[in-house]
């Protein structure tokens, strides 16, 4: 019968110490094939969610993307942190308890998300359960690599290395692409038919002259099933321009109606103390304002000089044809047809039990340029959005609930694998600090600290906003994919592409030494940004040519990032190699956090291709550490690794 060691079952003071030792060696050895796969499958699936899938989600539930960055990016922080609290693993308990442990607490913290997910204030509430699995899942990151290193000899810890680093990329393919797609496909069976809403720019159509849905509001369910209605189901629209009083005061009064009958929704906004207000609001009127002003002014959607005259706009009346008995988002997005015909209103709409019989406004409007006959077709798709994702993280939990009573059982019992002592605990946490205060201590720490930080500078705001522009409607700057489409181009082509990258940089490496393929690297891993300049400017709607710039910029990240992970070697170098690996690994989260934080705000002003410029932009910090960093002609080789 197996048991769990903890801290009660180490020897007392007044047990043999030769008794603990014998019972630690009569254990049956584990096979690593028992678990290694399955513990580094769970240790990527919580970092997946957390950083990828939970942008994902807030996107299609209506959150802005400058809160998306803002407060997802935060989630780095306990990776961030993650060497400052290693010692207490070391400490309390056994490794092989903090890691089945954590496992259930993975666990509980995605069964609160699935549970708040359906609240009033879900953005608030899954965001404090998000924290804690961020927690939970640093922790097991410390306790499963220490794990690992205790109970495998050198000659499988060589052997496994590739297994453990692939069956982490397979858990990031299911999070961030399967379970995506699992969410989409729920959606698409829980949504209602699909409508289509067909457009014309037409010569000699009247114009309209004012909003008025409240003729159109029904008194009772129409017969059938639940159905989006459109009326009228073809728009024709008088390509002549209009002043643009008369254009922005139909559009003003369509958004109006639309937020006051609850079809459009003002973001939430986490709660703040008092006292964090207080600094926000000084911040944003000190700095964010007039900074943002700046930006916008000469950089933001809004800098296209204007003119007397617009493009013409048409109205469609959306309603449901009886009480949908949940909440149900209607989007409407173009399908096919002339790019110039647009919608300027009622990209997304929120229908309920207290609005279904209540006409939702879509405007639809016309480049002032377009003067012919010409058509559009628009699509409207629904689903229940918030049960697709609560049903998505129940999937994990139940997986994490089996994680951790598999790994209570199937775990070894290394020898080594024991709390420290009250004089161990003591003289560790003395090293611990030394340790700390040794790596600062080393030379041209500021140049490495710098490389740190700044080598992914552009990739830390372009990955933040990449799942949201191919999610928005082309309208909103966007390419209008469907949440399906994301996990399958991005969640799962990209990430077999950035593996493939990472791949051959490690052959590459490995052959003429790190030196020599530095710059192809870091050229690598900043030009293919590029990508997304042109699919923000071309907003190309052919999925396969999508697929490939995703997977040409994710290689060329896969790639470029190998040089990162070698010098954070090469920085680590020394006596006290995993200590200082660890720190790095901290500044690491740390050049993700920051600039993540305020990349949502700045797409917010600049609008996607403006954004994606700046990014190309903030390619030069990563370009201009690389000359400055030392580093020795020899390493990476073959023969300087063995």
């Amino acid at each position: 019968m197996l048991l769990l060691r903890t801290s009660h079952d180490m020897p007392s003071s007044s047990s043999p110490r030769s008794k603990a030792t014998s019972a630690e060696t009569s254990r049956t050895p584990r096979n690593p094939w028992a678990w290694i796969p399955t513990l580094y499958f769970a240790e990527g699936l919580p970092y997946v969610v957390v950083m990828t899938v939970s942008v994902i989600m807030y996107k299609g539930l209506g959150i802005s993307n400058t809160d998306i960055a803002l407060y997802t990016s935060w989630l780095y922080l306990p990776w961030v942190l993650k060497p400052l609290w290693s010692p207490l693993v070391d400490i309390l308990k056994t490794r092989r308890a903090w890691i089945w442990l954590m496992q259930l607490l993975i666990g509980a913290g995605l069964a609160g998300v699935a549970l708040t997910i359906p609240t009033p204030h879900f953005f608030q509430w899954t965001l404090v359960w998000l924290w804690l699995l961020a927690f939970s899942s640093a922790t097991h990151d410390i306790a499963a690599d220490g794990f690992y290193m205790l109970a495998t000899t050198e000659t499988e810890q060589a052997f496994f290395v590739g297994i453990r680093s692939t069956f982490y990329r397979i858990s990031m393919i299911s999070g961030q692409g399967l379970l995506v797609m699992l969410a989409a496909l729920i959606q698409s069976h829980t949504g209602l038919p699909r409508v289509e809403l067909r457009v014309e720019s037409s010569p000699g159509a009247a114009l309209v002259q004012k909003v008025a849905p409240e003729s159109l509001i029904a008194v009772a369910p129409s017969q059938g099933g639940l159905r989006a209605i459109t009326e009228p189901p073809t728009i024709q629209i008088n390509p002549e321009p209009r002043r643009n009083a008369e254009v922005s005061t139909l559009l003003a009064s369509a958004k109006e109606w639309n937020l006051t009958n609850g079809f459009t929704q003002v973001p939430q906004q986490s709660a703040l103390p008092n006292n964090r207000e207080k600094t926000l609001r000084w911040w944003t009127r000190r700095v964010a304002q007039p900074l943002g002003n700046i930006l916008q002014r000469h950089f933001g959607r809004q800098s296209k000089t204007r003119s007397d005259t617009v493009g013409n706009v048409g109205l469609c009346y959306v309603r449901l044809s009886k009480p949908p008995g949940k909440q149900l988002v209607v989007s409407l997005s173009l399908k096919t047809g002339d790019k110039s015909i647009s919608l300027a209103e009622g990209s997304r709409l929120v229908f309920d039990d207290q609005n279904w019989n209540k006409p939702a406004i879509a405007v639809v409007q016309l480049d002032p340029k377009l003067k012919n006959q010409a058509p559009a077709v628009y699509e409207l798709r629904s689903g229940n959005l918030k049960l697709s994702w609560v049903i998505a993280f129940f999937v994990l939990v139940a997986l994490f609930v089996l994680f951790g009573i598999y790994h209570r059982f199937s775990l070894p019992y290394p020898a080594s694998d024991r709390p420290k002592t009250e004089d161990m605990s003591r003289t560790f946490l003395r090293e611990f600090f030394q340790t700390f205060a040794a790596f600062f201590c080393r030379k041209s720490i500021g140049v490495l600290l710098l490389f740190l930080l700044f080598y992914r500078f552009a990739e830390a705001q372009l990955v933040k906003m990449v799942t949201p522009f191919l999610l928005d409607m082309r309208e909103d700057g966007g390419l209008g994919l469907t949440t399906g489409q994301v996990g399958f181009a991005y969640g799962t082509i990209g990430i077999i592409a950035l593996t493939c990258g990472g791949l051959l940089g490690g052959m590459v490496a490995s052959r003429q030494g790190l030196k020599f393929w530095l710059w192809p690297m870091v050229l690598s891993m900043h030009l293919p940004d590029a990508v997304f300049v042109y699919l923000a400017y071309t907003q190309p709607d052919n999925f396969v040519l999508i697929n490939v710039c995703v997977a040409v910029e994710q290689f060329g990240y896969g790639f470029g990032f190998t040089a990162y992970m070698l010098y954070m070697l090469y920085i680590a170098r020394g006596r006290h190699e995993t200590a200082h690996y660890a720190i790095c690994t901290g500044f690491m989260a740390l050049g993700m956090m920051l600039p993540g934080m305020f990349s949502g705000w700045l797409e917010d002003l600049l609008g996607y291709q403006h954004f994606f410029l700046w990014v190309m932009l903030a390619t030069l910090p990563g370009f201009l550490v690389v000359a400055f960093v030392p580093l020795d002609r020899e390493f990476g080789k073959k023969s300087r690794v063995a």
